[in-house]
């Protein structure tokens, strides 16, 4: 079935920030007093939110962090992400496929909108994608749930079952099951959990340039 609607992820998916952010939450929590690696960062983390993972690094250390925690975690990413961020390799002529196609496409990030528009701003991307982003700051809650997913289909006038989701986290891909979409799983990282994420229902591919073909593939 073609879509009628491709709601992206945006770090990982998008643009390569990934690496950089779980460098430098692994060490932020090695700081804490729980050394962690940031492959080891990546595997715990990934698809979250920072307000859901304090919880997480909370019972890992043992330590109460303060309120404001998320935000200092945000503002050291932003640095890092402010030196420059590139496009994930292949996704501007998967976008300009979906272009062709007149198949509307949007984000749905865990992340906040002011880091969607630094990371897709120094990658070059926002200008085709700043009126079509979607946060998990306007939902109750984060992936794994479904909100934000159920978000950009209603907003962009589509019913969920029509949708397909383009994740590289398993909490990505449970979302976009719990909101009844088809679920696309990039697993170029090596610390993607492959069979995770094909357990959870996931179609996986390691490049960009296998997208189109598998999201209007005939067979």
């Amino acid at each position: 079935m073609t879509p009628n609607l491709v709601i992206f992820d945006c770090d990982g998916v998008l643009v390569d920030t990934e690496r950089a952010a779980n460098r430098n939450m692994a060490a932020i929590v090695t700081e804490l007093g729980y050394p962690m690696s940031g492959p080891e960062s990546q595997r715990r983390f990934m698809g979250r939110t920072l307000e859901n993972i304090q919880e997480m690094v909370e019972e890992l250390t043992g330590r109460s962090l303060p309120s404001d925690w998320p935000d200092q975690v945000r503002l050291r990413d932003l640095k890092a992400f402010e030196a420059g961020v590139d496009a994930i390799d292949g996704i501007e002529a998967v976008l300009d496929d979906l272009d062709r196609r007149a198949v509307p496409y949007c984000v749905a990030s865990s992340g906040k909108y002011r880091k969607m528009h630094t990371t897709l701003g120094s990658s070059g991307l926002l200008p085709r994608l700043k009126d079509r982003l979607f946060s998990a700051e306007d939902c109750e809650h984060g992936k794994p749930a479904p909100d934000v997913f159920l978000l950009a289909a209603r907003t962009m006038g589509h019913r969920p079952e029509t949708c397909v989701v383009i994740e590289d986290s398993v909490p990505g891909v449970l979302a976009a099951g719990a909101a009844g979409m088809r679920a696309f799983a990039f697993v170029e990282d090596p610390a993607c959990d492959r069979e995770a994420m094909r357990a959870a229902g996931a179609t996986l591919f390691t490049a960009m340039t296998e997208l189109p073909e598998l999201l209007f593939s005939k067979t």
